[in-house]
């Protein structure tokens, strides 16, 4: 699932960028986060990508190619489809971390305490040091790395018929990024494997609609900084993205049934949304004019939404509250009561992000294991009690990273404008107090708090005054 984050596109030295790095950097610092590591943990990484442990099988043969955001140097996932008599076989090589990262080395150690990589802004707080993560164990091309290489068959219709994974020697043999394969597909000069990617991702997208699922269309944020000018737009994903995120789900999938078949594994949960986050959202909807029949559920809303309009994306942003409750749940020999992940209509695991996520590594090993018909290592077994708390902090510790960049921004943005009356809904009251709450406006499409000398009219559009939009306190307030 996708997750709203701040990119900077442009900076240019002044008041604006200083502010962002001091803010970020002052984030760091109350969250207790840093990007470095410790000299041991370094001194380890360093010495197990001198030296990683190998598989037997050679697959250099597979032609893969790694679609990231342009910069990306943690390169997670190379992607490879081919046609077959019934169908589609599609090998997804994911980077095998258990090459560099042994069980209780200071590498380890360090990333149960970090859980994942938290993103936002130019800086990043990474899971695993660059030695690791974005050298020796990233699918950097031309480059011979150890994968856990999985090879998954489809019918014609899409439907997953087979899937295995196994150990094996990898080269990716293309760095490429979203924008430049979309633009290569756009004017039809892109590889044919991205003609197969387009035809299973569209094959996979009419599944998912089938059984009720949704991606979440959340765009990411782009932000120009300066002088002392900031200005923050939606970037919506390309159609590139939305397919190969596809192979990602199918991947999951095919994993979260390999480990409930196995009884044992750990699975991405999450329980149907709350009624009234739905209602919220629609709230949010009806503010930035986006229509929403009545009588339309949730999941087939969100496909209409189309990420390249402000108010859409902003919409879809604001989709994230339908994910509160979403966790792990680990086993042994017992299925969990609790095994679907509703937006995904589906069992589901993560497994396909070991460099920027823990517990993935930990899943990898599950199917690794299955698939080869031998035990689950005992090291796997010892956490998977603890892994869903682990993950759990390191999400919470996630979003108030991202959050809190999030705040910064948009306080940035809107610090030239204190003083100005802005059209606003109302989303959201203090059941306790309602003179407080939260609103939408849709240009810049903020969301903030306000408060009313009298009770904010839930869902109505209202007009207000900014009061407070403070970068260093990350803080933006309405009076209405």
């Amino acid at each position: 699932m996708a997750k709203r984050v701040v990119r900077v596109r442009s900076v240019s030295d002044g008041v604006a960028a200083a502010t962002l790095r001091a803010g970020v950097k002052a984030l760091q610092g109350e969250l207790g986060v840093t990007p470095e590591f410790a000299p041991d943990v370094e001194a380890a990484a360093e010495k197990a990508a001198a030296g990683p442990r190998l598989p037997q099988l050679d697959r250099t043969d597979v032609p893969l190619v790694t679609i990231d955001p342009e910069g990306a140097m943690d390169l997670d996932q190379a992607l490879h489809i081919e046609k077959a008599d019934t169908g589609y076989v599609v090998h997804y090589a994911i980077a095998d971390l258990a090459a560099f990262i042994a069980p209780g080395d200071p590498v380890d150690v360090e990333a149960n305490q970090r859980g994942e990589t938290l993103y936002g802004a130019d800086d990043k707080i990474p899971l695993h040091p660059k030695p690791i993560s974005e050298a020796a164990g990233s699918l950097l091309p031309g480059q011979v790395r150890p994968a856990l290489l999985w090879t998954i068959t489809l019918d014609a219709q899409g439907n997953q018929t087979d899937a295995k994974v196994e150990r094996a020697l990898v080269t990716s043999r293309a760095k490429l990024s979203y924008d430049g394969v979309q633009g290569d597909i756009d004017a039809g000069t892109a590889d044919p494997v991205f003609g197969l990617l387009k035809e299973v991702g569209e094959l996979r997208l009419a599944l998912e609609a089938e059984r009720g699922g949704v991606t979440l269309p959340i765009p990411e944020q782009e932000i120009d900084v300066d002088g002392d000018t900031w200005r923050l737009e939606f970037r919506a994903q390309a159609p590139v993205e939305q397919w190969n995120a596809q192979i990602s789900l199918l991947t999951g999938m095919a994993a979260a049934r390999i480990m409930l078949d196995g009884g044992v594994g750990i699975l991405r949960t999450l329980p149907d949304p709350d009624p009234r986050d739905v209602a919220r959202l629609r709230r949010t909807a009806h503010a930035l004019k986006v229509d929403w029949p009545a009588g339309q559920d949730y999941p087939a809303f969100l496909r209409t939404l189309d990420p390249t309009k402000p108010a859409h994306a902003a919409v879809a942003a604001a989709s994230t509250s339908l994910l509160r409750g979403a966790g792990y749940v680990g086993f042994n020999g017992t299925k969990p009561e609790q095994t679907r992940h509703s937006a995904i209509a589906a069992e589901y695991a993560h497994v396909t992000a070991p460099i920027r996520r823990l517990v993935d590594r930990y899943a990898l090993e599950c199917c690794v294991a299955l698939c080869a018909g031998e035990p689950v290592p005992d090291w796997v077994l010892a956490r998977l009690d603890t892994l869903a708390e682990t993950m759990r902090e390191s999400g919470r510790r996630a979003r108030s990273y991202e959050g809190g960049v999030l705040d910064l921004v948009e306080a940035g943005v809107l610090s030239s404008r204190v003083g100005e009356t802005f059209d606003a809904v109302v989303v959201d009251v203090d059941e306790k107090r309602p003179s407080r709450g939260r609103i939408t406006i849709a240009e810049p499409a903020v969301e903030a708090d306000a408060t009313s000398t009298g009770t904010l009219p839930l869902g109505e559009e209202i007009q207000v005054k900014l009061v407070e939009a403070d970068p260093v306190k990350r803080r933006v307030t309405f009076s209405a």
